[in-house]
């Protein structure tokens, strides 16, 4: 029997703002929901607050090609009050169902807008990352704006746990995991090891992040240095206010030819191949993207048992170990370059694993319900 189509009424306007970064899980969720439910046949729209002269930011790009309607917000430094009043234009003429909101900027300073204009908020959120005293106030700050949100999704349960401990109300908390979009394109490992310039027979290390405290890259520098012994390369792909830092604590380990920092490279996921493993050693995480990436392309993983991540891998899919633990770290890529079958036993059934539980409709449907949920009767 033909389905009759779902009714007019079926269709979300949809409205995601953020202030986003050129790259990082945050923006690769946006992009996974906004296309998602584009494609889904819901109206949906993005407005990006952008450093004024950033028309062509590279998050904007794939929400173009996607055919995801797109209002930049573009403005100079502390234009806070310009920022509300664009929001609430874009909220006047589009008229969204539901506006969601991502990261610390945007839940503060512009979910009060939707809601003083009777729109329902929506937040989903990511992690924390503690940092100076600035970044600690900001966080401070989003954790109270918490409770007047409609409905808050953390993307992992020790964080959604820790939400409620907040003061989240349980009613309104949703844990939802992040998922994996699956259409990232991925080098053959000859040409990603080319490309990031290894040299044949080195045993490859590869970091993928934000070189900043939480991500604790200075950890594994710490566990390299335990391993001299292994002809290693290791690439640092990621840019952050710890390079510096980073790059002389390597010269002083001795470590500095043998390691690369690649900066920010667009589509970091395409390169993953080219890793012997993929080293996550953050010192607290939500649900890792990266994590995803190494999982689709079928790469040993060695990481930190920290937030989401015992939820995303267990140890039958890659070795975890504990957080602060650089000697932990250097037996675990140890082991992983001694046990090669072992290692690539786990890889297959992390790859399986991500294609069983992380799938994008499951995850599109529960935030599609979470909308629905926030529907005032007469939308």
């Amino acid at each position: 029997m033909q389905r009759n189509p779902e009714p007019a009424a079926a269709r979300l306007s949809i409205l995601h703002v953020l202030a986003p970064s050129p790259v990082g899980g945050l923006e690769r969720v946006v992009h996974a929901l906004a296309i998602g439910h584009h494609r889904a046949g819901h109206d949906v729209h993005v407005a990006a607050v952008l450093d004024r002269g950033a028309v062509d930011h590279p998050f904007l790009i794939p929400l173009r090609e996607a055919g995801v309607a797109v209002s930049p917000i573009l403005l100079g430094p502390r234009a806070y009050l310009r920022e509300r009043r664009e929001v609430a234009a874009i909220c006047r003429t589009r008229r969204p169902a539901v506006v969601h909101t991502h990261g610390y900027r945007a839940d503060v300073l512009d979910a009060g807008v939707a809601r003083s204009l009777g729109i329902p908020v929506v937040t989903t959120v990511h992690g924390f990352t503690g940092g100076d005293a600035k970044n600690r106030v900001y966080e401070h700050l989003q954790r109270r704006a918490y409770r007047r949100f409609d409905a808050v999704v953390a993307v992992s349960r020790p964080l959604g746990e820790a939400l409620g401990r907040g003061g989240v109300g349980r009613e309104r908390l949703h844990v939802v995991p992040n998922a994996w979009p699956g259409d990232r394109p991925v080098e053959e490992p000859h040409a990603a090891r080319e490309a990031l310039g290894v040299p044949a027979g080195a045993f490859h290390i590869g970091w993928v992040g934000r070189l900043s405290r939480e991500k604790a890259p200075d950890v594994l520098l710490e566990a390299l240095g335990r391993l001299r012994d292994v002809p290693f390369v290791a690439s640092f792909i990621g840019a952050g206010p710890e390079q510096a830092a980073l790059e002389l604590r390597a010269s002083e380990l001795g470590l500095a030819e043998r390691i690369r920092w690649h900066g920010l490279l667009p589509e970091a996921g395409r390169w993953f191949r080219a890793f012997d493993v993929l080293v996550l050693s953050s010192r607290t995480e939500g649900t890792p993207i990266v994590l995803f990436e190494a999982m689709s392309a079928c790469i040993p993983i060695v990481a930190t048992a920290v937030g989401g991540v015992p939820d995303v891998v267990s140890e039958r899919e890659a070795l975890l170990v504990a957080p602060e633990a650089p000697e932990q770290l250097a037996e675990a890529i140890r082991a992983v370059r001694a046990m090669p079958e072992a290692a690539a036993a786990r890889a297959r059934a992390a790859q399986q694993r991500l294609l069983r539980d992380f799938s994008m409709e499951p995850w599109l449907a529960r935030y599609e319900a979470i909308y629905r949920s926030l529907l005032r009767p007469s939308t």
